[in-house]
């Protein structure tokens, strides 16, 4: 795959930043590495031996992997790069498209499913994803945009990976400690930047990249570390990162947040190729702590360049004024509500599903869409929340639940009947593409397999097998 830089000269705004802070020899190796080939990564989910048979399916489609031995699930791409979108197991969320660089933040927050955790910046969803794995799918973990656009490709990764231990908020991160202060015991900040390590990928950095821009940023990375340091609790831990290069957006903006507030850096060991943080600018000495942060440079792991550091709140302080809360009439039940309860018998009754995996979560109505989180999820108040979890189903016009397709795939391995298996590639195809397969008649609610998976839910009817596969996620053409 060949990256955008090659319709896109590198601007010599870069180049000489680059070059007047690293030298000569890093701005040439840097516009070098720009121009080369991208490199593609995946993360698969899952444990070593599910790990190995997507790598074996994925061989048998002509996509050829190398694991990076040094990081968790993650895989290079050595052939077949432009497959790698297009295949049932990535539709199904069994891997996901994400550098090797960006995996690696989400590994030095280190999360376990007891922690409160939070994703201060998460769209479009590739360390959200990560972290939601990290914790098991299980526990307190919330994901926040600030944009009302972002957000729909954060919510679509949450779908397609089947998380079922988050809730999506939508605010400015800065305001978040006016609802959570001293809340969490772990946040990311993985903040918006100048992209400096990803032009690489994204070659239309070069055309608007210039200093006035990256003080701009600096200006909103700053409220968004302080925002991080009012919201996490005394001894909880903060993880900052970027995918840029500026000594402004990394060292200079640590050195200013370690001189005015109570957090200190911690050492961190990367899995990969990394290089201790700067410690002097010009002629000027920074805290000497930063070395702590690490520099990723691009070329030496062919991956994107980033900056990551690792702060510790040490001491509290003064809370921002608390913001009211919107009554939006959502409300968390658990399995022994009466509405939840006879929900889950019907799908009880309709796919065998054993009623102590079911009452295993949370339960929010909103309309007729039912939706479920992991039961030791927490929150102060749901109301402050876009979505809680993920699809449970819906109540039809006679009051039953219709179990939805992403719940289906969730519980793939409790469900044990009602079950249709398509054989013949033309019927794959009309099911995910939405359409009803005239040849499979029936009546009522099935789930529906395909090469070992269930792929979703429809309904039977004398006219045919009525595809419920998300529209979203509807594809013509799936490499399988």
């Amino acid at each position: 795959m060949c990256s955008g830089i090659d319709l896109i000269e590198l601007s010599n705004n870069i180049f000489n930043y680059l070059e007047n802070h690293f030298g000569k020899k890093f701005a040439e190796n840097y516009k070098e590495y720009v121009a080369s080939d991208f490199k593609n990564y995946i993360r698969i989910s899952g444990d070593i031996n599910q790990q190995n048979k997507i790598a074996e399916i994925l061989s048998n489609v002509g996509i050829s992997l190398s694991p990076v031995n040094s990081v968790p699930n993650a895989y290079s791409v050595e052939s077949g790069a432009d497959k790698i979108g297009k295949t049932l197991e990535h539709v199904l969320g069994k891997y996901y498209i994400q550098s090797l660089s960006s995996m690696i933040p989400s590994l030095v927050i280190s999360p376990n499913e007891n922690d409160f955790v939070l994703d201060m910046c998460a769209a479009p969803g590739s360390k959200s994803t990560q972290i939601s794995g990290l914790m098991n799918n299980k526990g307190t973990f919330y994901a926040n945009e600030s944009s009302g656009q972002r957000i729909k490709s954060l919510v679509f990764n949450i779908d397609k990976t089947n998380i079922v231990n988050v809730g999506v908020l939508q605010f400015y991160g800065e305001m978040l400690s006016k609802y959570f202060h001293s809340y969490f015991d772990k946040i990311l900040v993985d903040a918006p930047c100048s992209g400096l390590g990803i032009v690489q990928k994204k070659g239309e950095v070069s055309n608007w990249w210039n200093e006035n821009q990256v003080m701009k940023l600096v200006e909103s990375q700053w409220k968004l570390l302080v925002g991080a340091i009012k919201s996490v609790k005394v001894g909880g831990e903060i993880i900052y990162s970027t995918c840029t290069m500026t000594i402004e957006e990394n060292e200079l903006l640590l050195n200013k947040i370690l001189e005015k507030y109570p957090v200190e850096l911690e050492e961190i060991e990367l899995p990969v190729n990394s290089h201790p943080a700067f410690t002097k600018y010009e002629n000027t000495n920074l805290n000497p702590a930063l070395e702590k942060a690490k520099r990723i440079i691009p070329w030496e792991i062919n991956s994107e360049g980033f900056f990551i550091a690792k702060l510790r709140k040490i001491s509290d302080i003064a809370p921002s004024d608390y913001a009211i809360i919107r009554d939006k009439g959502i409300k968390l039940s658990t399995s022994s509500d009466r509405t939840i309860s006879k929900y889950i018998n019907d799908i009880n009754d309709k796919f065998g599903i054993p009623t102590d995996v079911l009452n295993g979560y949370k339960y929010i109505l909103k309309g007729n869409d039912i939706f479920f989180v992991d039961e030791n999820w927490q929150t102060i108040n749901p109301n402050l929340f876009t979505r809680i979890g993920t699809h449970f189903g819906s109540v039809d016009k006679y009051g039953n639940c219709i179990l939805h397709s992403l719940a289906a795939q969730l519980f793939e391995n409790h469900i044990e009947k009602n079950k249709v298996e398509l054989t013949e590639a033309k019927d794959f195809e009309t099911y995910m593409s939405g359409g009803i397969i005239k040849s499979i008649v029936g009546q009522g609610q099935k789930v529906v397999t395909f090469n070992g998976y269930l792929i979703g839910t429809a309904v039977a009817s004398k006219e045919g097998l009525k595809s419920q596969f998300p529209r979203a996620m509807r594809m013509q053409k799936v490499i399988y």
